[in-house]
Formats: structure tokens, sequence, C-alpha cells
């Protein structure tokens, strides 16, 4: 989308962790494509510069840091609020899963790094969106958990295990930010990214087999989602998980 196409500004501001490439990026342009102004972090400053080239200067701003890092998170809160005024949605994207092996012989200190990353990050950044603006304005924040947090996942159950509780903390921040904010999780099945590579790369056609819809999800689907969750169309729902995967689930069934 060039500048010219545009709509006018919402007035509103997101800000979108994990937001310069991925799932992370796909909520962003959905958020930008409807007039919302956004600020997007992440680890890499190249790629976050290009995001913002790509969602226009005039929309996007970008905080460079790790997200466990408190720091960086007030940082991120306080650029966000200098540049545009105000941060009424929250999208906490960032994440990792840096193993891949059974629970059995899963490194403790590799946990403890998922959990930081995918949990513990996602708080701080609701405590800072709170303070900052949220608790006196209202808003919404958007928690991206994963199928992997709903069901047992193989191989991938530290990551899953995060997910499970970024779908608790939904239910806890929910209850607690309410009736000001809302807070809702999405959990995407796989979501064709740099980030789920391992999951089908070389062997796509075999994964989507398995998928009714007969094809994985790619980031504008999460994108559209979370646009959704942020919009005076959802107004009346919080603390819900909405599964996004392409059918997958119906699989569990007898037959």
């Amino acid at each position: 989308m060039n500048a010219s196409e545009l709509p006018e500004p919402t007035g509103r501001v997101a800000l979108v962790t994990g937001g310069s490439r991925g799932i992370g990026y796909g909520i962003a342009e959905a958020l930008v494509a409807r007039g919302d102004r956004v600020c997007i972090t992440g680890r890499g400053e190249d790629a976050l510069k290009e995001a913002v080239e790509r969602l226009g200067a005039d929309r996007a701003v970008y905080v460079a840091g790790k997200a466990h890092d408190e720091a960086h998170q007030a940082l991120a809160v306080e650029r966000t609020m200098e540049t545009f005024g105000r941060v009424d949605y929250l999208v906490n994207n960032a994440g990792t899963n840096p193993v891949f092996g059974p629970m059995a012989d899963l490194d403790l200190n590799v946990a403890r790094k998922v959990y930081e990353t995918n949990v513990i990050s996602a708080l701080g950044f609701a405590q800072q969106t709170w303070r900052a603006w949220q608790k006196e304005n209202g808003g919404a924040i958007v928690n991206i958990a994963s199928v992997a947090g709903v069901a047992a996942s193989p191989f991938v159950g530290a990551y899953g295990m995060s997910k499970a509780a970024m779908i608790n903390l939904t239910l806890q921040l929910a209850h607690e930010f309410a009736p000001a904010v809302r807070v809702n999780a999405i959990a995407p099945a796989v979501v064709k990214t740099k980030f789920a590579e391992a999951l089908y790369e070389g062997r796509e056609a075999e994964v989507t087999a398995a998928y009714p819809l007969g094809r994985l999800g790619v980031p504008s689907d999460i994108g559209g989602a979370a646009a959704f969750l942020t919009s005076d169309q959802s107004d009346w729902i919080t603390g819900q998980t909405l599964v996004i995967d392409g059918g997958i689930f119906l699989n569990a069934g007898v037959g």
C-alpha cells in the first residue's frame, strides 16, 4: 500500500512487539491499512527500518531492543507516547522458540529463556501501556498465543507451555483491566513465516494436507483478526482466545 492509498488517520495508536516481519508485520500492516499509527519493536534495527519504510514513515516508528528487557519495554512505550501522544492498543507478538525436542531432555535454562521472552515480556509491556495510557483512557490488548498452547505439541513443548501461560495471562489481565481495557488472544496454527519455517520447509504439501481449508496461514490472516479484536466491532469481547487454524482441530474427531 502506498501513501496515496492510505485512509485518513483514525487517531488510534498501536504498539506491536516483534513487528518487523512475519505475523507482527502482518498485524502492523493491517492496522496501518485502516488508518491507525503504529510503533513496532524487534531486535534487528535494519529489518525495523525497512518495515517502517513499507508502512510509511508518517504512520510508523520503531524501537529496537530485546522484548524481555524492561528498559526496552519502557523505551518503546515512551517513544510511542512522545511520537503519537497515546497508545490505545498493545499487540504482544514477540516470541522465541530456540529448541526442538522432547521435554524430558529440555535444558531448564532454555525453558526459562522461552518463558521470559514469550510470557514475562508480554506482562511487562501490558504493565507499561496500562500505566502510560490505558488505565485512564481505555484500549485493547491482543496477545499472540498459539495452538501449541491449547493442545500437546510434540517437540515444541517449551514453546507450547509458554503459549498456554500466555492464554492464562490473557484471562488474568482481562479480568483485572476491565472495564477500561479489553484483553484477548489469538492462537494461530502454522503460519508461513521465517519463524515457523522449520515446521513446513521442504514438506509444505504434506503439512498442508492436514488442513481442511487446504492451505497454511499467512500473516494477513492474523492481521485481520487483530484488527477486529482492536475495533469497535469487538467491543463486547474480552478474555477470549480466538483459534485461527485453517480447521486443523477438526481432525481431532473420530473417523
